[in-house]
């Protein structure tokens, strides 16, 4: 019941202390998290961005909706997904793969011929929602993380993506962003969501079997 626990225990966090900071060693247990995630493929097709700066916080945060949120946070993670699908992309992850498994270059040849069909015949605004779709499964597991560590954490999208873009230098990576993640912790007494009882949907009505 552990994971159950935590999940009860987080919620959107709309206010932190900006004199609490999360220690480097829990954010890279956030950022494994992150990064065991699974993908389509296996390709991980986002990156994830970390951003401490209070100079380029203030900058982002001119973007999003919640901007003082943005500005108190300790820290601002910025998930990122391909631009597009590459033969290059594929075949970097693919030899990274045989390589540290053992196996003969081109064991998987086969099958990336298969999805090279499919993605390079697509457009790049198509392959962009099915990369960004890969980073939100990751975007859970490190908000699961972070619960488990007890630090807060609030995930933003309704941002201006061209704009975090640009002050990120993402096209020049390869990358356009898809959703924000603030970590830090929470200020309570100016936090409005922190006293009230979480609602969700009933089992009920939230599971339907079919039989």
């Amino acid at each position: 019941m552990a994971l159950l626990d935590d999940l009860n225990w987080r919620y959107a966090a709309k206010a932190y202390d900006p004199a609490k900071k999360v220690k480097d060693e829990d954010l890279n247990k956030i950022l494994e998290a992150a990064r065991l995630a699974p993908t389509s493929s296996g390709l991980q097709q986002f990156r994830v961005l970390v951003v401490t700066n209070q100079a380029i916080k203030e900058k982002l945060s001119a973007y999003a909706l919640n901007p003082e949120v943005m500005r108190d946070c300790s820290h601002v993670l910025v998930f990122a997904a391909w631009n597009n699908y590459t033969s290059e992309r594929i075949d970097t992850i693919y030899d990274r793969m045989t390589e540290e498994r053992g196996l003969p270059q081109g064991r998987f040849s086969s099958y990336t011929d298969k999805i090279k069909g499919i993605y390079l015949n697509q457009t790049a605004e198509e392959n962009f929602i099915h990369t960004a779709r890969q980073s939100y499964i990751a975007f859970a597991m490190a908000m699961a993380q972070a619960a488990e560590l007890r630090i807060d954490s609030t995930p933003a999208e309704g941002f201006d993506n061209a704009m975090v873009d640009e002050v990120l230098d993402l096209h020049a990576k390869g990358l356009k962003s898809v959703t924000l993640l603030y970590l830090g912790y929470r200020d309570a007494e100016k936090d409005w969501l922190a006293p009230m009882k979480k609602v969700r949907n009933q089992m009920d009505e939230f599971v339907i079997y079919v039989d």
